[in-house]
């Protein structure tokens, strides 16, 4: 009983945090890995118990979205929507044994991209590229995040600045729209391949929504140092867990 009240708790976090910086991974994938499911399923139930709190993020922003330049907004869901699927089908390949070797040194490049983020930003302030390397692009970045979604919107903001797009909170409702795309789609593949637990998934769910909203709000009270500050600490401890555990 108290193993699954952790697990809403870190689902509230994280639902907090993706709203405020993205990051939210780095909480509830070690977190559901440490309560004892197989990484596959951990990924995969971490992405369906955050996918609530995206789409929550997405109502509260909704006035804020607006497309790149050039690129019409269907076209952002349908590249989204490709990405989510297959990363969702890579994962499904890579199988459980090497996915257990990997996670921790995908949280680390994870970190390394969320720690990088300031610097990403004002880089891609000052370049733009254009649509034919946008689109691909685009797609790998949600390839990654159909795989993995830690980190993902970090990348998908500086993405976004290489496109043109420099409005802090339209990126910001720009990475909701991908991010609530790709993974609804990718939880859809998990699903059909009986990779998620529903009963936790649900339950984690719940959190993420309250999360999601609150989150949002607190944006615009929480200076952005401290927020970013908490969650580089709790990434680098969830992060060096993992490679412990694999240590031992």
């Amino acid at each position: 009983m108290i193993d699954l009240l952790l697990l809403m708790l870190a689902a509230l976090a994280a639902g907090a945090i993706n709203a405020l910086a993205g990051g939210g991974s780095f909480i509830t994938l070690p977190a559901l890995i440490f309560y004892g499911l197989p990484p596959t399923v951990a990924n995969a139930t971490s992405a369906t118990a955050v996918l609530p709190g995206y789409a929550a993020t997405l109502w509260r922003l909704k006035a804020d979205v607006a497309p790149p330049a050039g690129i019409a907004l269907p076209v952002m869901i349908a590249l989204a929507a490709a990405g989510g699927i297959s990363g969702a089908l890579l994962l499904l390949a890579t199988g459980d044994a090497l996915f257990s070797a990997i996670v921790p040194w995908l949280m680390l490049v994870a970190l390394g991209v969320f720690v990088a983020g300031p610097w990403l930003k004002k880089a891609t302030a000052r370049i733009t590229i254009s649509r034919w390397v946008a689109v691909p692009a685009v797609y790998l970045t949600c390839v990654y995040g159909g795989y993995f979604n830690g980190g993902v919107g970090i990348i998908m903001i500086a993405v976004l600045g290489l496109l043109g797009q420099t409005r802090l909170m339209t990126s910001v409702a720009m990475k909701a729209v991908m991010s609530a795309t790709l993974t609804l789609i990718s939880v859809s593949t998990y699903a059909a391949f009986g990779l998620v637990q529903w009963p936790i998934a649900g339950l984690m769910a719940l959190g993420a929504i309250t999360g999601g909203w609150g989150g949002a709000a607190l944006g615009h009270v929480i200076a952005p140092k401290w927020h970013r500050a908490g969650i580089i600490v709790i990434a680098a401890a969830m992060t060096l867990a993992l490679f412990m555990r694999g240590a031992g």
